[in-house]
């Protein structure tokens, strides 16, 4: 089953009259998505895709009722604000998609959110995807190469590069391994859904088996989720794999947050942590689905 959100969630889009806004609010709709709204100031009264647009958010709730989600498509400017009226509107999601959003705008949506009792990924984020349910962001591009290349199985994964998270939904379903779902919690140093909290929401999906874990150098987010395992937090089996095994202090890998910054955040400490845990860790991704299919073999054996 989807972590996040199922066929029943009631989707708005904030920025849907715009170049992005339009192209991925196709994508979710055509993928299953119910998208009821959108919002962009000025532009109420209008249609996109026959979905009806509106000025606010609280219009739009007041129009076509309760609001569950909001994907967000707008300047990074004006993330803060976008977010901060949707969760003043019921809101209880955010899929901030915008990079280069300031960090103190962040860190005042984190505590907008927690003062609502809502939460929200990215920013920089490719969003949401479950197989057979939809997506919530840009993930696959469009709906064919959804269908095509995002199979339901056993494994979620949970990625803070969104190359990567692609690269690995094709490898898993070349190898004819499905998926749960994929979260793509952001490249930026601060995020609102960062791994562990997505780990411990596949610990608690009964159709995830088996997690992988796409990380980076920077932040302590994968060295947290292998506490997680320490402690018993978390028993599912994990698959993970670190880039930026070549970085060294100071340097910043792909990502706003994957800098190495003295000790902290290093390549070398957070695969040692995770195999520490018990962890998979593999060094190339292309090692992946070997890996994953080993651990399927290993429990379908033991059911068997």
């Amino acid at each position: 089953m989807s972590i996040i959100f199922n066929n029943q969630t009631r989707v708005l889009v904030q920025g849907i009259t715009g170049r992005e806004g339009q192209a991925r609010t196709r994508l979710m709709k055509e993928s299953g998505v119910s998208v009821l709204a959108g919002v962009t100031p000025g532009r109420g009264g209008e249609e996109v895709l026959g979905i009806p647009v509106f000025d606010t958010v609280k219009e739009a709730a007041e129009a076509v009722g309760p609001l569950d989600i909001s994907v967000v498509f707008v300047p990074a400017p004006l993330v803060k604000n976008a977010a901060m009226e949707a969760f003043a509107a019921g809101v209880k999601l955010a899929v901030l998609v915008p990079d280069r959003v300031p960090l103190y705008d962040v860190l005042a949506i984190a505590r907008a959110a927690r003062r609502t009792g809502a939460r929200f990924t990215g920013p920089n984020t490719l969003g949401i995807l479950s197989p057979g349910v939809g997506v919530l962001g840009m993930i696959g591009g469009s709906a064919e190469s959804v269908s095509r290349w995002f199979r339901p199985g056993p494994v979620g994964v949970t990625s803070r590069s969104g190359g990567l998270t692609t690269s690995t939904a094709y490898y898993l379903n070349q190898a004819g391994i499905g998926l749960s779902t994929m979260v793509h919690v952001g490249g930026d140093s601060l995020v609102g859904l960062p791994h562990p909290e997505v780990v411990k929401l596949f610990q608690e999906d009964p159709q995830t088996r088996i997690i992988v874990l796409l990380g980076e150098i920077g932040g302590t987010q994968e060295e947290e989720v292998a506490r997680l395992i320490l402690s018993g937090k978390v028993t599912k089996p994990l698959v993970a794999y670190i880039g930026g095994k070549g970085a060294r202090e100071g340097t910043q890998f792909s990502h706003a947050g994957a800098i190495i910054e003295g000790s902290r955040g290093t390549h070398a400490g957070k695969v040692a942590l995770l195999r520490e845990a018990g962890a998979v860790v593999v060094d190339e991704i292309t090692g992946i689905p070997g890996a994953v299919q080993k651990i399927l073999s290993k429990q379908e054996a033991y059911d068997g």
